[in-house]
């Protein structure tokens, strides 16, 4: 593991917000605990009834965020990031789901995301990294313009898609995005 991501992953335990490439676009991310997430939230200026996704490349880091855990058994990591839609467990942060019934998730093998999972031993808040209403940060400057020191940690965007996921309703089957 890179040094950047041993130092990422530190912050992240200490309850941190870092900027980093994912599996799709320039992401913002924390560790799905309340204060962090109120913080990201407050970070983006978002509505807290939006939700958030949690992301990882453990299929075992969902199993307490969701009702039925056996469903996580049809997530897989395909040639499209595909995020997934699942009822949520009861006791989990409202933040992470907007208030809604189900919570998104989505399995990478992206490499960086790989390391701080495991780090970690926790799926990954995500988010875009721009402020609510504005485009996606594509570079460390426009980073620096939305949040200006207000980031903890920042891993450089690189050369990526910058398309969001294709997004499935696993409950449903319903094919949203």
């Amino acid at each position: 593991m890179s040094f950047r991501a041993r130092l990422a992953a530190n912050i992240l335990l200490r309850g941190g917000v870092v900027s980093l490439p994912t599996d799709t676009i320039q992401g913002l991310s924390c560790l799905p605990s309340s204060d962090s997430l109120q913080r990201l939230i407050e970070l983006k200026h978002r509505a807290s009834n939006k939700g958030l996704i949690l992301i990882s490349n453990d299929i075992s880091h969902f199993e307490n965020f969701v009702e039925n855990p056996q469903l996580l058994t049809k997530v897989e990591v395909g040639n499209k990031p595909t995020t997934y839609l699942l009822n949520a467990a009861s006791n989990i942060p409202i933040l992470l789901t907007g208030g809604m019934k189900t919570i998104a998730i989505r399995l990478t093998d992206n490499p960086l995301i790989a390391d701080l999972c495991n780090s970690t031993n926790s799926a990954l808040v995500s988010t875009s990294a721009n402020v609510s209403g504005f485009p996606v940060a594509q570079t460390s400057l426009k980073l620096r313009v939305y949040f200006n020191d207000q980031l903890d940690f920042i891993i450089s965007p690189n050369a990526q898609k910058n398309a969001p996921s294709h997004i499935v309703n696993l409950e449903t089957g319903e094919e949203i995005r």
